[in-house]
Formats: structure tokens, sequence, C-alpha cells
């Protein structure tokens, strides 16, 4: 129900901790300003501060500061926002202007990550984001955007002629923001991954919200989809099954959700999927004989299936079963 892990690829670069002021710091920053920076262009650079930070701690601002100073920054071509001081309380919004300001040095940026933090830094519903769109806007080389986090999270509807990668992991993503997104003048967008999440943590959009996406006007370069951890995830299928976008698309991922044998069955009685490549079902709760018919369907035909992470509904016993999605706090 949590995020674990930090990213360790990011933009096909590894990614690499920018070392903390302190070496015996546990902020996930780095081993120290000994360690022996790599070539700028050839990592993705990871930038994070404690997100309960004390006295001592070398704030995100201050590491950014000394990171332009210290690396070629106008070769770094990706960089990894992790933590920042009471990520819970204070909003992204300094880090967007940093970078902002930041854009006439940064000249070789193609990729940025806003938020990598795990459950231990900050639940992914408690991570205060802010309107991401100015840092877009600043940066029109940008070719991959990804931000965690959904609470206050803003993304109105923006042009951006570069951007092939547009990923939001949320444990609730709001209306508005999922509106913003796919109302947006994206040509380039190739890969579009959205965490529609569940209304317990803000995430009160409904597959309609989806229409201009799944209609196929927005995006035309669009080929790889994810609609993923959604508690809303049978009637995300059943939108999917029917829609124009599904035939120009080459890999499809409704992982991480709700989905039941309902949503797996308006699926396969839609347009069909034999074209993809890959479908990601993974972390589902179908029943083995819809698992079976999945696989029947689409296995023939050179289809990637992913059926892993079954799940198992929890029957009060009442008439209340309870689904859950798989990140949620």
């Amino acid at each position: 129900m949590t995020v674990g892990h930090y990213l360790e690829e990011f933009h096909g670069l590894p990614v690499f901790h920018f070392p903390d002021t302190d070496s015996d710091s546990d902020s996930g920053a780095g081993s120290g300003a000994s360690v022996e920076l790599p070539d700028a262009a050839a990592v993705a650079w990871r930038l994070s501060s404690p997100t309960y930070c004390e006295d001592e701690d070398e704030q995100w601002g201050a590491q950014f500061e000394r990171f332009l100073k210290t690396v070629d920054v106008g070769r770094v071509r990706a960089l990894v926002v992790g933590g920042w001081d009471e990520a819970y309380e204070n909003s992204s919004a300094d880090i967007v202007t940093a970078l902002i300001a930041a854009n006439n040095r940064l000249t070789a940026l193609e990729a940025v990550f806003l938020g990598d933090m795990t459950s231990e830094d900050c639940e992914i519903s408690w991570i205060i984001q802010s309107d991401v769109t100015p840092l877009l806007a600043a940066y029109p080389n940008l070719r991959e955007f990804g931000v965690r986090g959904g609470s206050r999270l803003a993304f109105p509807s923006i042009r951006h002629t570069g951007l092939e990668t547009l990923v939001v992991e949320t444990g609730g993503l709001g209306a508005e923001v999922v509106r913003g997104i796919v109302g947006s003048d994206l040509p380039a967008l190739e890969n579009l991954e959205l965490w529609l999440g569940t209304d317990e943590y803000g995430g009160d959009s409904t597959a309609d919200d989806l229409a201009p996406l799944l209609s196929g006007a927005a995006f035309p370069a669009l080929r790889a989809l994810g609609l993923r951890n959604s508690v809303i995830q049978d009637a995300v299928a059943a939108a999917v099954a029917g829609a124009p976008v599904l035939a120009r698309i080459e890999r499809l991922d409704l992982s991480m959700g709700v989905l039941t044998d309902e949503g797996a069955a308006a699926l396969l009685d839609g347009q069909p999927l034999t074209h993809l490549g890959r479908l990601d079902l993974s972390h589902h709760y179908l029943s083995k004989a819809m698992q079976e018919r999945v696989l029947a369907a689409l296995a023939p035909h050179g289809v990637a299936v992913d059926l892993g992470d079954a799940q198992e509904a929890d029957d009060e016993g009442d008439g209340r079963v309870w689904r859950y999605v798989a990140v949620a706090e």
C-alpha cells in the first residue's frame, strides 16, 4: 500500500545521489562530499534533503545551489527531486521556482521527476505539490516529466511541443488535474501514465473526465497508456474498451487497481486487443476463470499479458466487500 523504494533509473540513465555535506547523512542524498562525481550527462542527478530536517541538515534549496556550483550543469540531462523539509506541510512551489530560475544554466535538461519519496519520507498522499506547469513552460526542450503526490497538485491545460513522457503518481488524482492534463496540447506525447487513486485521498475523477484522451483527439503521438492504481478500474476498463484511441495504443497498463471480472469482460468484449504488444493488469481481483479467458484471448496473438499480484477481496460477511488499490496512503 506504499511506495518503498527510490528511483534507480530515470530517463534511461542510472540515478546518482548528489553527495550530502554530511558523510554520515541518512537522507538518501549520498555518502559525502568526497565522493567522486560522474560525468554530468551520464546520470540522472538526485537531489534530496530530509523531510524531517534538523538544524544541522542541509535543506533542499542550499543543496541545489551547491549542485549548481559543483557540477557542469550545462550538460545535465536529468534531475530527480527527492524530499524536502516537511514535504507533508510545505509545497513544492519553492523547488519549482528554483528550477525555473536555473533554466539558463540547465540548458541540456531533458527530464525532471518531482517528489521521489518513499513512505518513510512522506506518504504519497501527504506530499504537498503545487502548480507544476510553469516548470514545463520554462523548459521547452523537456522530454520527460514525472511527479509523485496529488495533494494541491495543479496542472492547468498547457501547450508543450517537446514532452514525450508524462507520469503522475498519486494515491488520489483530482478531477480538475485530470481534465487539465487530457486537455493539454502535447503533440509529441508518446507515453502517458496517470495513477488515479481513490476518493479517500482526493481521487474524485470519473471515466468521463478522460473523454478527450480516449476519443483520440488529444495526443496524436500517444502509443503507451497507463491508467493505473484506480478504485474505478472497472469503469476505466469499460471506457478504454470502446475508445477510439485504443487502436493506436501499443502498451496498455491498467495495473495496480481494483479490476474485477466485470471490467476485464468489458475489455475483452470491446475492440480487439490483439494489436497490443503488452497488456498489464497486475494487482487485480480477477477470478481464475477470467484470468484464463484473458490469456486465451490474447496470448496466442503474441500479446504479453501480466496478470501477476492477484488479490482477494475482503468479505465482511454482511454484504460489504473491500478491494484496495496498490498505493493509496
